[in-house]
């Protein structure tokens, strides 16, 4: 137990800039107040003292503002930044080198007794706010982003955003696996699980679509120059230019046209 608990002390000054020193984790830190009593707490409901447990739990919660089971399953150098509001259930059980942040909830989502908990695997970190629930598992090295809902498993590597909980990021074998480790290595333990750089999987099936309309639109040109040099007559129809979409940026979703707007008045002088 004092193994993991200097190991658990050790992994705060990795994760948190703002960790000074050892006095000032073990005295302020309420992350790891809640580890420690989760670890004693977890103890004694091993050995079947089962009150007493949760006695430990909840003066653990009162004091830190974290809620974690005793009979939950906690790997080593876990962390919990920040804190308040972590609610960790009965049968959750989280690997090696984790993290959670604030106003996460490993949560349940049946009233049924057994495994109804989620089962995080090594080296996953989980956002502010977000919600894992129900007996999914949350693969190795996997994001879960801020805010998130998710309510299925999550594949190795994968980074899973919004709610319903989507794919934004998953890591794959192949020639683009190193690039998404340090995609992944970029994303580190930030707070939201996510960066300003992650795709956004909508705005990336609309910047495809386009390119596929304009790559459509070059071939037509070009079928319609073929077309006119055998002599066969193409009427010329203007088409509107769709301009670039720069919705990944944040920025105007389109370039319309001028043509397509009309002009002010020109009903009224149809009208007339």
């Amino acid at each position: 137990m004092f193994k993991y608990l200097k190991e658990d002390l050790q992994c705060v000054f990795e994760r948190d800039p703002a960790a000074r020193n050892a006095f000032e984790i073990i005295t302020t830190y309420p992350g790891y107040h809640a580890l420690v009593m989760h670890r004693l707490s977890h103890g004694c409901w091993n050995i079947g003292l089962h009150w007493i447990a949760r006695i430990i739990s909840f003066f653990s919660r009162w004091f830190t503002g974290i809620e974690i089971h005793p009979a939950a399953k906690i790997g080593r150098r876990f962390f919990i930044d920040h804190g308040m509001g972590v609610v960790i259930g009965e049968t959750a059980e989280i690997g090696d080198d984790c993290t959670l942040y604030h106003g996460v909830t490993l949560g349940g989502t049946s009233w049924q007794k057994g495994k109804r908990h989620p089962t995080l695997e090594n080296d996953v970190v989980v956002g502010a706010g977000a919600k894992v629930l129900g007996p999914l598992t949350v693969s190795a090295h996997a994001r879960v982003g801020s805010n998130a809902v998710v309510v299925k498993d999550v594949p190795e590597g994968a980074t899973v955003v919004g709610i319903p909980g989507h794919l934004v990021q998953p890591r794959t074998k192949g020639e683009k696996h190193e690039q998404r480790q340090q995609f992944a290595k970029r994303i580190g333990f930030d707070a939201y699980a996510t960066s300003q750089g992650m795709a956004d999987p909508v705005a990336n099936a609309v910047n495809s679509i386009l390119d596929h309309i304009h790559a459509m639109d070059s071939k037509m040109e070009e079928m319609c120059k073929g077309l006119k040099s055998l002599g066969m007559e193409v009427a010329d129809l203007q088409m509107p230019d769709l301009g670039p979409c720069k919705i990944a940026d944040g920025e105007e979703t389109a370039k319309i046209d001028d043509e397509l707007q009309p002009e002010a008045g020109s009903d009224a002088k149809e009208d007339k």
